[in-house]
């Protein structure tokens, strides 16, 4: 098959700019290669992720995985984890295990967009070029549970409900190809 196509713009490039602050990953370099433990076909395990700097007047956390370069019109969401309390300034590398068991008391998993609870790890169509793997924070003004969702909601459910709500957004971003 010909995977041969431009590569879509970074999505949250397309929206207004928040306040901005920092991700890091003991597991991830930004513009790096993911290493294959983040991957599905190998051990599938969300990475470690610490953020800082955040607005002052943050009340909750929402952490995203979005694949833009998905051979679909929409590209493809591996991990979206709600309701992250404003103390809670990490995720240790595993923390998207299926059960939500690595998560903050009150925190949910949606299902990525293969319908796999928690994270999806990398998974781009052999011979396709890589695949950027965008991990974002997203700093809201509203306390765990003022969403109004759950985990049976959808990825653009909560993607629609974080741009109302949206004070500040950190991203790193992992590259991965077959």
């Amino acid at each position: 098959m010909d995977f041969t196509r431009p590569y879509p713009p970074d999505p949250y490039s397309l929206l207004p700019a928040p306040a901005v602050f920092s991700v890091k990953s003991s597991d991830l370099t930004d513009g790096e290669r993911m290493p294959d433990a983040h991957a599905a076909h190998d051990r599938n395990i969300s990475p470690a992720l610490e953020w800082s700097g955040f607005p002052t007047e943050t009340r909750s956390f929402v952490v995203t995985c979005y694949d833009p370069d998905a051979p679909t019109p929409m590209g493809y969401h591996h991990w979206t984890v709600a309701d992250l309390p404003a103390d809670v300034t990490s995720l240790e590398t595993g923390a998207g295990a299926p059960d939500g068991s690595g998560l903050p008391a009150g925190a949910f998993q949606t299902h990525s967009d293969g319908h796999t609870p928690g994270f999806e790890g990398a998974g781009p169509p052999p011979g396709d070029h890589p695949h950027r793997y965008i991990f974002a924070v997203h700093a809201l003004d509203v306390a765990p549970g003022e969403l109004g969702l759950g985990p049976d909601n959808t990825n653009a459910q909560v993607a629609f409900n974080i741009y109302f709500h949206l004070l500040g957004r950190a991203t790193l971003t992992a590259t991965y190809s077959r």
